[in-house]
């Protein structure tokens, strides 16, 4: 393998030579080769948005040069566009203020942007530290990043998808609002409501999620940026984070301000814990609905079987013909991750320690990747299942007009205590409702067939 000779601080390291890294960034590939989880490309994606911010911002306070801040420009934009994506190989489990992957991409912009001046034919160098590190530090940059990336993803990948699912059950709730059936608590009989009504109820669920996720996204608007290494700000202009934050609002298009406490920004992730708490109440939720349509969809014959769902693939390499339930399956192994990760969270944003909290990449990690689990099991879930929804009227009458609960439509008539003798009496001679009503003497068949109408007992009675 080819090699070049790259210095630091340290000293000397071989590096690659077909590779646009520097010697830290040698330095943290070999000094951590632990796991495989590499630093997440939207997160090297941000940082890039970051360091052309930054260079925009120095340039118009007077402290980097129309040429440099054009380089920086150049090859930000290249790492933006996924051109340079293999210039990136550092892993999340390094030091957990995230410094090697500041440095990697100082290390690496550098790197293109003096090969572009070359090209140019320019005399001017762009140093990593003093240029594209510019008024920075890793501690205020990389939970810029974070909340940069996460930001960006959420808008670009997870709201659309609820929304996708919301709008199914929507039309589901709509077309199905006539169809009465048997309701259920504690796993066991209770009064009627519609099909539509109870689908209603998973959309309403998605509704508050959605609107949860959207008031929450809007805490990592803030940025550290401007902190450098402690909150004051030292070697920065008063006014960097401010102006950073504007340009990246104007490349981004999402509305990002400077933190007003830069102390706060750099050693407390709240913001992130709170964000990813509506996380784990739409996975909470997105379980609740995942588990109702597979109870509602068991059998096919000697289980609930009320609705009917998509035969996506066979589900048993030794049962011919049967068919498993499994997108909810998979949504809710997906669920029982963001769980997991809402811990390492909450546990990982809780260890700032005086300045700085250094459990940044790991925050990082598991809130993109609850992000992304829930983006693609939603809408795989959507396509593949729940669009697929379809009553099965058979059962769902059945079970409707064996139901002993319906005799709560007679309290009003003859009182509790009668109502529940008839009902307690049915169940134990195996006779139907109207069979035990009749026999009790507490009222005719004709009264029976007046007030049992389960069509309208799907709502509250004037």
């Amino acid at each position: 393998m080819s090699v070049r000779i790259e210095r630091d601080t340290i000293g000397e390291i071989e590096v690659p030579s077909d590779k646009y890294w520097g010697a830290q960034t040698e330095r943290s590939k070999r000094n951590f080769p632990v796991g495989k989880e590499t630093m997440p490309i939207e997160v090297v994606y941000a940082f890039a948005e970051l360091k052309k911010a930054c260079a925009s911002a120095n340039n118009e306070l007077g402290k980097l040069s129309d040429m440099k801040k054009e380089a920086i420009h150049y090859a930000t934009n290249k790492v933006i566009n996924g051109e340079l994506d293999e210039h990136f190989p550092l892993v999340v489990w390094q030091t957990g203020s995230g410094t090697q992957s500041n440095m990697n991409m100082n290390e690496v912009v550098a790197h293109v942007a003096n090969l572009h001046l070359k090209e140019q034919g320019s005399d001017e160098v762009v140093h990593p530290n003093d240029d594209v590190n510019m008024s920075q530090s890793s501690n205020d940059t990389f939970p810029t990043a974070m909340h940069v990336a996460l930001y960006g993803e959420v808008e670009r990948k997870l709201i659309d998808a609820v929304s996708e699912l919301r709008d199914t059950f929507k039309s589901q709730e709509e077309t199905y609002q006539d169809i009465v059936k048997i309701g259920r608590t504690h796993l066991q009989d209770a009064t009627p409501l519609t099909l539509g009504q109870e689908i209603g109820g998973w959309r309403f669920m998605l509704d508050k999620s959605l609107e949860m996720i959207n008031e929450s996204k809007k805490q990592m608007l803030n940025l550290a940026i401007g902190g450098t290494a402690v909150g004051t700000g030292l070697n920065a202009h008063p006014e960097f984070g401010d102006k950073v934050a504007k340009f990246l609002s104007e490349q981004t298009g999402h509305p990002f301000t400077s933190s007003e406490n830069k102390f706060h920004a750099l050693t407390s992730h709240d913001e992130v814990v709170y964000f990813h708490g509506s996380l784990k109440a739409l996975a909470a939720d997105i379980m609740k609905i995942a588990n109702d349509i597979r109870w509602l969809a068991s059998g096919p014959r000697a289980g609930i079987g009320e609705i009917e769902i998509p035969a996506n693939e066979p589900g048993s390499s030794i049962m011919p013909g049967k068919v498993n339930p499994t997108q909810a399956e998979m949504i809710t192994m997906v669920a029982t991750q963001i769980f997991g990760n809402d811990t390492t969270v909450g546990m990982a944003a809780s260890q700032g320690n005086f300045e700085l909290n250094v459990y940044k990449p790991v925050i990082l990690l598991n809130t993109l990747q609850s992000i992304y689990l829930l983006a693609d099991g939603i809408k795989t879930f959507n396509d593949n299942c729940a669009v697929g929804i379809k009553p099965i009227q058979e059962n769902i009458d059945q079970f409707l007009n064996r139901s002993l609960m319906l005799v709560t439509a007679l309290n009003p008539h003859i009182g509790y205590e009668k109502a529940a003798k008839i009902a307690k009496n049915a169940h134990e001679k195996g006779i139907t409702l109207k069979e035990s009503a009749i026999e009790s003497g507490f009222l005719t068949e004709e009264q029976f067939n007046k007030w049992i109408k389960p069509e309208e007992m799907i709502g509250p009675k004037a």
